[in-house]
């Protein structure tokens, strides 16, 4: 559903109930509870970029799986570490499509069963089983601290993979003298289709996002990794540090980025509702608000409000207003406003015809007033000119 952006459904006159994300672009690299996710962002006016950084390959048939079950079966363990709803719902199905389901269910209850966080919780006991424990942080840093605090050598600890492998957890384990057996329900592989990743990549270096999701760490992994194979790894990162926000679930998600020295938010509960709440503080924050001729203009990612009022703008329009906000009151020569058009060529006339588009899309031909035979500018205030004088 969320392939392209989905720009909201507002008129240049629209009035002001929009939504709190109304003029920002979102990017969204869930593979799973995108829609959800997405749906969330455009209830609160976003536009949506949608574009899976990764794809869920269950193992149901998998020999590897199917071995690890069979041997906890036969084998005791004393621990068992769930980590994903979604990996231990699979690997009840799977043991039941394999005629294990009563032996396995019947194993775990018998045995210390540690939860990651309440959705594996709830997956176990939907399954009528109880855990022993869960942390509240919902971080495997917290289980492993547990499981150290408690003593592991000479016992076994079965850890349910999540996708990826967990080698500083497990080693850790090993170390301390556990044996660990690793259950690998399903894995992370790249998205059969890359174009739909590219595209959003192309849109995060050229600023046509104004933040982007992320809701599991191999999909920030991955994404920083197709930057690395396109060349574009430095332009992403740039991107991140200063003009498209990196917005993560949960600390665990956002290490590979934080890894490359980007500085990420986080909700305070790991869920997806906190996250668009996030969003919906921290972009309208970082929003360019000026007083120019006698109204109040808030500049955002691909629309401005105007007394409250959201007025979408072409991105050639865009690109004018951000090069005007930069010295609000200034007048900035056709030539440079030339250079901050994208593909615009040498014909200064291209300024003049993006610059009338972009005074009709904004309904008060005033805000941006012609000085001849120099150029243009923003109408500031005269109360603000002061306080913009050196900006």
């Amino acid at each position: 559903m969320y392939q392209g952006q989905q720009r909201p459904d507002t008129g240049p006159e629209a009035a002001a109930e929009h939504g709190p994300l109304a003029g920002f672009t979102v990017g969204v690299t869930a593979a799973r509870r995108a829609e959800e996710l997405g749906a969330l962002l455009q209830r609160r006016g976003a536009a949506v970029l949608h574009a899976p950084a990764l794809r869920i390959v269950q193992l149901a048939d998998d020999g590897e799986l199917l071995a690890a079950t069979q041997g906890l079966i036969d084998q005791a363990p004393d621990v068992v570490v769930a980590t994903t709803a979604i990996g231990f719902r699979g690997w009840v199905e799977a043991a039941d499509g394999w005629g294990l389901g009563e032996q396995l269910l019947a194993r775990l209850g018998g045995v210390e069963l540690l939860a990651r966080g309440p959705k594996v919780k709830g997956a176990i006991r939907a399954a009528g089983l109880t855990e022993e424990w869960s942390p509240s942080s919902e971080s495997m840093a917290e289980v492993l601290d547990r499981l150290l605090e408690e003593g592991v050598e000479g016992r076994r600890v079965a850890v349910q993979l999540h996708g990826e492998p967990l080698p500083g957890f497990v080693e850790s384990l090993r170390v301390a003298g556990a044996e660990v057996v690793g259950v690998p329900v399903y894995r992370w592989m790249p998205p059969e289709d890359i174009s739909p990743l590219d595209r959003l990549l192309d849109a995060a270096v050229s600023r046509g996002l104004d933040a982007i999701t992320f809701t599991s760490a191999p999909a920030a992994a991955s994404l920083l990794s197709r930057a690395q194979e396109r060349g574009l790894l430095a332009e992403l990162l740039a991107a991140f540090q200063h003009d498209v926000l990196p917005a993560c679930v949960g600390p665990v998600t956002a290490l590979p980025l934080q890894a490359q020295g980007v500085d990420t938010v986080s909700p305070e509960r790991f869920r997806l509702g906190p996250l668009v709440q996030l969003l919906c503080r921290e972009l309208p924050g970082r929003a360019r608000a000026l007083p120019v001729a006698g109204h109040r203009m808030e500049i955002r990612g691909h629309a401005v409000l105007v007394d409250g009022c959201l007025k979408p703008v072409p991105p050639a329009g865009m690109s004018l207003l951000r090069a005007l906000a930069r010295r609000p009151g200034w007048v900035v020569p056709r030539s440079d406003l030339l250079r901050a058009l994208p593909g615009a060529g040498r014909d200064e006339h291209a300024v003049e015809t993006a610059m009338a588009r972009l005074r009709t899309a904004l309904g008060a031909p005033k805000l941006i007033q012609t000085v001849v035979k120099r150029g243009y500018r923003l109408a500031l205030d005269p109360a603000a000119d002061a306080k913009y004088a050196d900006a």
